[in-house]
């Protein structure tokens, strides 16, 4: 079993800002990839940022430039750093990890976690 824990959601004003962790934990052997994905009401679930475990970065462009992620591979844990934030930023965030069980197979699998509320107020 893999368990990813966030943390660091919660009530702003526009133009505040937030942190959020995700801490992934359990039966896993390595992670490539881990991101954090948001939902807001009546929406689809889309991409914030993702980063590969070499370092690489990826943005939604709504939020480049004001959010930044970042990772502590010893811990399996990815942040995302929140600034300038704005009311359609409101929405359910969600991490994901990708990763591999087993030293002896390459399969990977995905992994999320159960969210963490952001609500920015205008």
């Amino acid at each position: 079993q893999v368990q990813l824990v966030e943390s660091g959601g919660g009530l702003v004003q526009a133009g505040g800002s937030l942190r959020l962790s995700c801490a992934a934990s359990g039966s896993i052997f390595s992670i490539n990839y881990m991101g954090w994905y948001r939902q807001a009401p009546g929406k689809q679930r889309e991409l914030v940022a993702g980063i590969t475990s070499g370092g690489t970065t990826n943005y939604a462009y709504s939020v480049k430039g004001r959010f930044t992620i970042s990772r502590d591979n010893a811990k399996n844990t990815v942040y995302l750093q929140m600034n300038s934030l704005k009311p359609e930023d409101t929405a359910v965030y969600v991490c994901k990890a990708v990763g591999r069980r087993s030293s002896w197979s390459l399969l990977e699998y995905d992994y999320w976690g159960q969210g963490t509320q952001v609500t920015v107020s205008s």
